[in-house]
């Protein structure tokens, strides 16, 4: 049987279908940045990808996925979350990301290596797919999306110190606390790291 060797694209067609998905981005892009700032009122950045400004609203707390995943299974009281990848961020309050440090060495995980990160004033994310928007046609794989999208507001009960209020917005004493956020993350991030490093045994063994 004779085999049939497909004929080469034309880089004219080619071309056109990457405007095309460049024009989707764009437009979906835009139609994101558009519903942050005017249901939520966040700062948006760059694009596109549409970029969330960190700092201003909010900080954020980013860790592996897997150490996330653990992290959302324990009775811990968290805001909206979103993962882009392998990583996943949680939305603290704004000033947060400061106090990783400091926390850290209190909770007795200074010093130890855990791929714990915050990102405070200046920093960025990518916009996660708002709440109720298609993810785009196409999106490659690893595309932000939120697994526990924000609400109108959400920055009164984001994670914070106890007692410093919640971000912006009213002072709330029942919202999340930034302390047991940050020690459920060392701990799991702890431990995937030890997974990754633990030789897995063998199905048949």
């Amino acid at each position: 049987m004779a085999l049939t060797v497909p004929l080469p694209r034309c880089p004219a067609v080619t071309e056109a279908v990457t405007e095309a998905a460049e024009a989707v981005e764009g437009a979906s892009s835009a139609a994101w940045a558009s519903w942050y700032e005017r249901v939520l009122g966040w700062t948006v950045a760059g694009g596109p990808p549409a970029q969330l400004v960190t700092g201003v609203r909010f900080d954020v707390l980013e860790l592996p996925a897997d150490a996330g995943t653990a992290v959302l299974r324990r009775r811990v009281a968290t805001g909206p979350v979103a993962v882009m990848g392998r990583r996943m961020r949680f939305l603290v309050a704004a000033g947060g990301a400061e106090e990783l440090e400091g926390l850290l060495d209190w909770l007795e995980w200074g010093g130890v290596a855990l791929d714990l990160a915050a990102l405070g004033a200046g920093g960025r994310i990518t916009a996660p797919v708002p709440p109720g928007h298609p993810d785009p046609v196409g999106s490659p794989r690893g595309t932000a999306v939120w697994l526990r999208p924000p609400e109108p507001g959400c920055e009164a009960s984001l994670p914070a110190l106890p007692g410093t209020g919640q971000g912006v917005g009213p002072v709330r004493r029942d919202g999340a606390d930034l302390v047991r956020l940050v020690a459920a993350a060392a701990t799991e991030c702890h431990r995937a790291r030890l997974r990754r490093r633990t030789p897995q045994p063998l199905a048949f063994s």
